[in-house]
């Protein structure tokens, strides 16, 4: 199946698997290489730019596939530094980065002259057009349903994909509410070049989170998920479960500050407790509404296969379909 996005990052199928915070290593991101998928090693999780450059060297002995590093830029009590994460994706060989948060522009001019495509994520049409105009390669856009930040606007996917790929002349990845063979092809219908799968990928064999965080998953629903931190207008899209609801519900307050719910939100904490122990009551932690379409656990490579096959036979059923219509 290839599409402007399959012959631009040079892989086998139009699928992403995004930068995840304390998911995106190398054990993760070499298998959906290697799977033919194109994944992103989380530049912050790694834990600075030294162990960075050492994570992309343990990446490249488990496959020989393309890969990339998500940079994601936001503020932070404890400042980043972000040119350093930029030189040593640069040092490290990275020809691919996925940016989040705020604008890459600072760090268009270092990518394009070492020859780094750069795709960047946006949860609206405007800030994707915006994206373009500074010279990025493609645009992920992210819709409501996804986990992580949708932004501010409350578009789904359904609309918000073919609206970005009717204004943007650069390739376009979905995001937010896909995990099926039956998504892809939506998404391709809507003018996507390629999809982004975070919360089906956290459901694998290699994805490093505790087993009961993946089991987890696959018992929820597409009601097991919850806003917080609309009110202090960095929406977030979180699993369901006895904090995150104690979040949004000491965030709804009158006067709330997040330093309210600054202890229970704690990046940190939810890593740990969560994704390390196992503790899926423990902390916060991040899942799209795509779990309702999650039945089971594969390898990224068993995912990956049903998943095309499924892709392959609707969009041959629609052929037949198509054909005999005419």
């Amino acid at each position: 199946m290839k599409t402007r996005f399959t012959e631009m990052f040079g892989v086998r199928h139009p699928i992403v698997c995004g930068g995840m915070t304390g998911v995106g290593t190398a054990d993760l991101i070499g298998a959906v290489a290697n799977a033919g998928a194109l994944g992103f090693i989380s530049a912050l999780t790694a834990g600075s730019p030294e162990a960075l450059v050492r994570e992309v060297a343990r990446c490249r002995s488990l496959t020989d596939q393309p890969f990339g590093v998500n940079l994601t830029i936001l503020p932070s009590v404890k400042p980043v530094p972000y040119d350093e994460y930029r030189d040593a994706i640069i040092a490290s060989g990275v020809k691919v980065v996925e940016t989040a948060g705020r604008s890459p522009a600072p760090h268009m001019d270092a990518f394009k002259s070492a020859g780094v495509k750069v795709i960047h994520k946006a949860v609206s049409v405007r800030h994707a057009a915006k994206a373009e105009s500074i010279g990025v390669d493609a645009v992920t856009i992210d819709g409501f349903e996804c986990a992580g930040h949708p932004g501010e606007d409350d578009v789904p996917s359904l609309i918000l994909v073919p609206a970005a790929a009717r204004k943007l002349s650069i390739p376009v990845i979905a995001s937010g509410g896909f995990a099926t063979g039956a998504g892809l092809v939506a998404a391709l219908a809507l003018g996507a070049e390629a999809v982004t799968m975070g919360t089906r990928f956290v459901a694998t064999a290699e994805a490093p989170v505790h087993q009961r965080v993946k089991e987890q998953i696959v018992a929820n629903d597409e009601l097991d998920t919850i806003l917080v931190f609309r009110q202090f207008g960095n929406t977030a899209r979180v699993a369901r479960n006895s904090v995150s609801e104690q979040i949004a519900e000491l965030g709804a307050a009158v006067g709330a500050t997040f330093a309210d719910v600054a202890e229970l939100a704690s990046g940190e904490r939810g890593r740990q407790r969560v994704l390390v122990e196992g503790d899926i009551d423990d902390g916060m932690w991040w899942a799209g509404q795509s779990q309702a379409l999650i039945h089971d656990i594969p390898s990224c490579r068993d995912l990956l296969t049903s998943l095309m096959a499924e892709a392959d036979a609707i969009a041959a059923r629609m052929f037949e379909a198509g054909a005999g219509v005419a």
